[in-house]
């Protein structure tokens, strides 16, 4: 059997999808998921910055190993029969990270403490260099940021 190498631009759209039809998945040898809020806060900023991210490396293979974990505590659906996996070899804090504030989740840490990942605000009024999400409203009016999840959802409707 080769191995081959492929870069695969992949619309962020489409990695959610994957994740949440088991298509993408952890392998047991990975380390647990670790960020926090913050970073994964700081990773969204690079991405709407236009900055890069890194990229992701799996493993694609029909085959299934036996011991996998979620991302995060996410307890997603196993792939269709003969259907392709992806096992996460390398990016799984940004993939987490992603995931987590794309759809406002809660994930337990290591600590057993409870992250809201929800917690993840645009600041509509950032100016130059500023971050543009953030995570600490005190502050601001209810005008001066939108939840990632809320622009997620309804995006259009509320702006």
């Amino acid at each position: 059997m080769a191995t081959t190498l492929e870069n695969i631009p992949v619309k962020y759209s489409d990695l959610i999808s994957e994740i949440e039809t088991g298509q993408v998945k952890i392998p047991q040898f990975q380390r647990k998921f670790v960020w926090g809020i913050n970073a994964s806060a700081k990773l969204l900023d690079s991405i709407l910055k236009g900055y890069p991210i890194g990229t992701f490396i799996y493993w694609r293979t029909n085959e299934r190993l036996r011991s996998v974990r979620n991302l995060g505590n996410i307890i997603l659906p196993e792939p269709k029969h003969g259907e392709y996996v992806n096992y996460v070899l390398d990016g799984q804090q940004r993939l987490t990270s992603l995931y987590a504030a794309l759809k406002g989740i809660k994930i337990l840490n290591e600590d057993n403490k409870e992250l809201d990942y929800s917690q993840i605000f645009i600041d509509l009024k950032a100016k130059g260099d500023e971050p543009i999400v953030i995570t600490e409203t005190t502050g601001k009016t209810e005008f001066d940021f939108i939840k990632v999840t809320d622009l997620m959802e309804e995006g259009r409707e509320i702006l």
